[in-house]
């Protein structure tokens, strides 16, 4: 199971997400956790500005973004629709 760190820029963006979401950010989180190779995530690496992370699917508008602390530990960065890779 991977540790997961929460950055205060992505625990302000999951706040001001409408409660239904929050729920389902939730589940994906646990989902990547216990398995982050999981092919519905979509799991990608991300270039320009944010290479060197990588993001997840929450669903088909909102994404997760996230880089690899270690083996066993990551880092979630953001939470939101496309705009969040800018």
């Amino acid at each position: 199971m991977i540790d997961v760190v929460y950055k205060t820029m992505f625990l302000r963006q999951y706040r001001k997400l409408p409660e239904a979401l929050q729920w389902e950010v939730k589940e994906k989180i646990e989902l990547f956790r216990n398995n982050p190779r999981n092919p519905s995530l979509r799991t990608h690496k991300l270039g320009g500005t944010l290479k060197g992370c990588l993001s997840f699917s929450v669903n088909y508008e909102y994404r997760i973004v996230f880089y690899v602390e270690s083996k066993q530990r990551v880092a979630l960065l953001a939470v939101g629709d496309h705009s969040v890779y800018e």
